[in-house]
């Protein structure tokens, strides 16, 4: 592809233009180049639909932790578009204690050094770990 036909399709998608995709495009003189891409409808659109349908997933967790089925962890991991393999992998704790701590029984027992590990990795304090209010506002 010629460095004129990298696509650049502003549909609105992209936040303010903070995302950006890098490709690779032929200039003049035959050689490649990195060139910045705005966006490619199609490949917006999928983007759309992706993000759509992580949000419903985050919504339906969300009720989940509201209801006390699941403990805050599961809302934060849906929403940062983890899975407890990652999690694990970033705080270093165990998989099968990760799946224990999405029991809100057990969670509430979490000292705080662990609930801090979350915190940390979720990008968020520790008291906005543990307040389900919070949780019921965003």
């Amino acid at each position: 592809m010629k460095i004129k036909d990298v696509p650049q399709d502003d549909d609105g998608f992209l936040e303010e233009g903070k995302v950006r995709d890098m490709c690779y495009a032929v200039d003049e003189d035959g050689n490649y180049k990195q060139v910045l891409s705005i966006g490619w409808n199609p490949k917006n659109e999928a983007m759309k639909l992706a993000l759509q349908l992580v949000n419903e997933q985050v919504e339906k967790t969300k009720q989940q932790v509201i209801e006390g089925k699941l403990s805050p962890i599961a809302y934060y991991m849906e929403k940062c578009i983890m899975d407890v393999k990652l999690v694990s992998q970033y705080t270093g704790i165990p998989k099968r204690k990760i799946r224990k701590h999405l029991n809100p029984d057990v969670f509430i027992k979490l000292n705080p050094a662990e609930i801090e590990i979350y915190a940390k990795v979720f990008n968020i304090s520790n008291t906005d770990l543990m307040d389900i209010e919070k949780i019921k506002n965003l």
